[in-house]
């Protein structure tokens, strides 16, 4: 038998998730990791994988890459987000569906090769949720997966619909065939938004919150683009990516979901903007609601229920709001921006 190296393949891997998991992965793990995304990875990142740039619609790429690797694990991060999805519905499906798609098809037929099951970790969103209106916003305060799945974004729609391609391809997939087929094993956490101190907001209809901490620490005035009042659960990048290496580690016995909520602290906007007022007193933060993007937002649970997550796999965010913005984002964010004003 033809031997390949074995790999962790990560995809989307130049994004605000991707390089916050090369550093932890790469920490964890003794192996290789093959990652691919349309950009280069930033430099000091060259040592920790090989990276290969391309697109998730490559098929001709992706065959390639089977040839030479055995994909062990995949963590599928590439997507179009929410905000470009809206203006770009097409192009996200095609990204978001299609590339999922064929990654799954991919994932099935190496775990049928391999004799056992390729993990498949696909991170989703809380833009899979769609509350109908403020009222049922106010008085379903902590949702669980399995409730309110009526997304009304094409990115909402795509991440539920992956998530359940995902279930059908791990525990379906060729029901009908003579032999049933060694099946991927397939898990996926539900995000709420993202907080990173190491990469700049790229689209993310979350991304006020984040938006408001690099603009008040390059001392430029920001205009939020939601109301004061709306508030939605968020998370520091490293419990994101803490929580995608904890759900792949742990025994798939001890599974009772393959799709679980995750969250850490929730916060309404005005409040957002406190904590940010509390570290740049000078920041200059105002209110210009979107229609659009408000209405989204409104849509999203204002928290999540991580029940499940913590009893199948002990998960426990390290961060709460206290720590992320004291020990995390402020000290990081900073240190970002005053490197970039020292002259060179």
């Amino acid at each position: 038998m033809l031997m390949r190296e074995k790999v962790a393949f990560i995809t989307g891997a130049a994004g605000e998730v991707g390089q916050a998991l090369i550093k932890q992965l790469a920490a964890r793990r003794k192996g290789r990791i093959l990652s691919l995304d349309l950009r280069p990875l930033p430099p000091e990142l060259d040592a920790l994988v090989t990276h290969v740039q391309g697109s998730i619609l490559d098929k001709t790429l992706l065959e390639r890459l089977v040839t030479e690797y055995e994909m062990e694990e995949i963590y599928h991060l590439a997507a179009l987000l929410s905000t470009r999805a809206e203006f770009s519905p097409n192009a996200a499906h095609r990204v978001n569906v299609t590339g999922t798609m064929t990654l799954l098809e991919l994932a099935a037929e190496q775990s049928e090769w391999r004799k056992e099951p390729v993990r498949f970790m696909f991170p989703s969103s809380i833009a899979a949720f769609g509350l109908p209106d403020l009222r049922t916003k106010l008085d379903y305060a902590h949702v669980r997966e399995w409730e309110w799945n009526t997304p009304r974004t094409m990115y909402g729609c795509n991440k539920l619909y992956c998530e359940m391609l995902g279930q059908y391809f791990s525990n379906h997939y060729r029901q009908l065939a003579a032999e049933q087929p060694v099946m991927l094993d397939f898990r996926s956490v539900r995000f709420p938004g993202l907080i990173s101190a190491f990469t700049v907001p790229s689209g993310g209809t979350s991304d006020y919150g984040p938006e408001m901490l690099h603009a008040a620490a390059q001392g430029k005035p920001y205009a939020c683009f939601v109301r004061e009042d709306v508030r939605i659960p968020f998370m520091a990048m490293p419990d994101a990516v803490k929580a995608l290496l904890d759900l792949a580690a742990a025994p798939r016995e001890s599974l009772r979901r393959q799709v679980y909520n995750v969250t850490s602290f929730s916060l309404s906007a005005a409040e957002f903007r406190e904590y940010v007022l509390r570290y740049f007193p000078e920041a200059q933060i105002t209110f210009q609601p979107d229609v659009r993007r408000q209405s989204i937002v409104d849509s999203w649970p204002a928290d999540l229920d991580d029940s499940a997550a913590r009893r199948d796999w002990g998960w426990k965010p390290d961060y709460d709001v206290e720590r992320a913005f004291a020990d995390y984002l402020v000290p990081n964010i900073s240190k970002r921006y005053q490197n970039a004003a020292q002259p060179a």
